[in-house]
C-alpha cells in the first residue's frame, strides 16, 4: 500500500468513526426539522403538499391540508419515524 492510500484509508476510517459518535447524540430542533421536512417532501405521496413543520424539545407540530385522511394519517406515520422525534401534534385537515 503507498503511503497515499494509506493515508487515505486513515481519513476515511476516521469519518466513520466521527459519524457514529455524533449518531449518540440527540438532535437539535433545527436537525429535527430538517429532518422531519426532508421526509415529508421526499415521500411520495405527501411530497407535493404545502405543508408547515415547527419543533420544539422534540415536539414536532404539523400544519396544513391534505386531500384526504389517508394522507392525513401518512403525516403522522411519517414523522414519526423520524429519530428523536418525542412527539407528533398532526393538525393537518382535509380539505373539503
Amino acid at each position: 500500500m503507498t503511503r497515499f492510500a494509506r493515508r487515505r484509508f486513515l481519513i476515511l476510517g476516521f469519518a466513520v468513526v466521527s459519524s457514529a459518535f455524533a449518531a449518540d447524540e440527540p438532535l437539535s430542533d433545527d436537525q429535527l426539522f430538517d429532518q422531519v421536512n426532508r421526509r415529508l417532501v421526499t415521500d411520495p405521496q405527501l411530497g407535493a403538499r404545502p405543508l408547515q413543520i415547527t419543533v420544539k424539545n422534540g415536539k414536532v407540530t404539523v400544519t396544513g391540508f391534505v386531500e384526504n385522511l389517508k394522507l392525513q394519517k401518512r403525516v403522522d406515520k411519517v414523522v414519526k419515524k423520524v429519530k428523536g422525534v418525542r412527539e407528533v401534534d398532526n393538525r393537518v385537515q382535509i380539505r373539503q
